[in-house]
């Protein structure tokens, strides 16, 4: 998540022409899909095995130990983050295309994976912001996201899932510098093309180490989704605030696409009444590793991770069908 303009330098330079590269190959047809929504039975969605999330968070940290500490824009640890998460994709039957930027100087990138069939003039996305600041390795903000949003994509593969809507997802690249990523690939759309976004999903730190449930109230039907969510597990959830147009929804809400999303909370402190509700320390940060060098692996709470994850993929199945 990126600071409040107060406290970070406005972008340098303006975003260049941008530089589409398709790779990765279409899904073979399936004959029974494990998931299917013709017969008009909803399909379920599937646990998202923590397991898997959590090798993504050790794929990203050792990413950037390998990297001067940091997955940053524009830095090698970026585009190592990059390839890692594209290889699953395109192994798994994704098309994808890397959507290529420049910012501060420096060639930025964006990650767009589209799973095969669904109406193209109903479109779900489900986003996350990869780069880190360069003060650190980016686990929770965003590796969290990013490596849950994976797993949500990769769980779509390994069921076949063949919803009525088309799923894309999505990795920006620049968030730390002003949500730049996003904002290229929302400006590249033309108006018709953003109107068949019937909703776009984001998830930035989903996983810090005194969560909080917070829900974006941006759009009714995918706020009450999550909430529903939520609900079903007997968690309270708030209104998220403390990240209101600092991620990247904030371009897609901008352009008039519907949104929403999931948050653990960053550095605003949680209260004795949060508390009460949710468990964790009293007048502590949310996360007190954010933008920080102790932002690894370590500054997880894979409980918050889980069921975040978890409540990802609810929301892509229910609002795909």
């Amino acid at each position: 998540m990126k600071l409040l303009l107060s406290g970070r330098a406005l972008t340098a330079g303006a975003v260049a022409v941008a530089t589409l590269v398709t790779g990765g190959s279409a899904a073979g047809a399936a004959t029974a899909p494990a998931h299917s929504v013709a017969d008009g039975t909803a399909a379920a969605a599937p646990d998202i095995p923590i397991a898997n999330v959590k090798a993504h968070l050790s794929q990203l940290q050792s990413i950037a130990t390998a990297n001067g500490g940091n997955r940053a824009h524009g830095r090698a640890g970026y585009q190592a983050s990059l390839n890692y998460v594209k290889a699953k994709l395109d192994a798994a039957g994704f098309t994808t295309r890397v959507q290529q930027f420049t910012a501060s100087g420096r060639t930025g990138y964006n990650l767009i994976a589209d799973w095969p069939g669904g109406d193209t003039n109903q479109v779900v996305m489900a986003g996350s912001h990869l780069d880190s600041v360069t003060s650190g390795p980016g686990i929770n903000d965003n590796g969290s996201g990013s490596s849950a949003v994976l797993e949500t994509a990769l769980a779509v593969a390994r069921a076949d899932y063949r919803p009525t809507k088309h799923l894309r997802f999505a990795w920006w690249g620049a968030e730390e510098l002003g949500l730049v990523g996003s904002r290229y690939y929302v400006n590249s759309l033309g108006s018709a093309e953003r109107a068949k976004i019937s909703g776009y999903l984001n998830f930035d730190m989903i996983g810090s180490p005194n969560p909080g449930y917070f829900v974006y109230d941006d759009d009714p039907t995918i706020e009450k989704t999550f909430k529903d969510y939520y609900a079903g597990l007997g968690i309270p959830t708030e209104i998220e605030t403390e990240g209101d147009g600092r991620s990247d929804h904030a371009p897609f809400k901008n352009a008039g696409v519907p949104v929403g999303g999931l948050f653990s909370g960053a550095d605003y402190r949680k209260t004795s009444a949060q508390a009460a509700k949710w468990g964790g320390t009293v007048g502590q940060p949310f996360d007190r590793c954010y933008h920080s060098s102790c932002d690894t692996t370590a500054n997880i709470d894979a409980t918050a991770l889980d069921r975040n994850s978890d409540a990802i993929a609810y929301a892509v199945w229910e609002l795909s069908q």
